[in-house]
């Protein structure tokens, strides 16, 4: 059974910057797409940030500029660097893996941004 850990979630000032990390183990087939997704309380999951093996990236506007993600494919390994944080970035953060069989989701961390 494949899984995902996430780490590097916490409480963050405004402006203030995190690092996500994310490792895929136990997954058999080729890891095509990588991405992180939010979920705020009261609010549906979204899309964050994916990068496809290849390296090309998409970005929901409300953090273009701000985050960028980033994969060490050999590593099966993603990470999203967090700048200039707002209390709208608040949210558990879910790592997802696509493969072409499944979808596989992290547990989620926790990010909180208040002064």
């Amino acid at each position: 059974q494949g899984q995902l850990v996430e780490s590097g979630g916490g409480l963050v000032q405004p402006g203030g910057s995190l690092r996500l990390s994310c490792a895929a183990s136990g997954i058999i087939f080729r890891i095509n797409i990588m991405g992180w997704y939010r979920q705020a309380p009261g609010k549906e999951r979204e899309l964050v940030a994916t990068i496809v093996s290849g390296g090309n990236t998409n970005y929901a506007d409300s953090v273009k500029g701000r985050f960028t993600i980033s994969r060490d494919n050999a590593r099966n390994t993603v990470y999203l660097q967090m700048n200039s944080l707002k209390p709208e970035d608040t949210a558990v953060y879910y790592c997802n893996a696509q493969t072409v069989t499944r979808a596989y989701w992290g547990q989620g961390t926790q990010v909180t941004v208040s002064s």
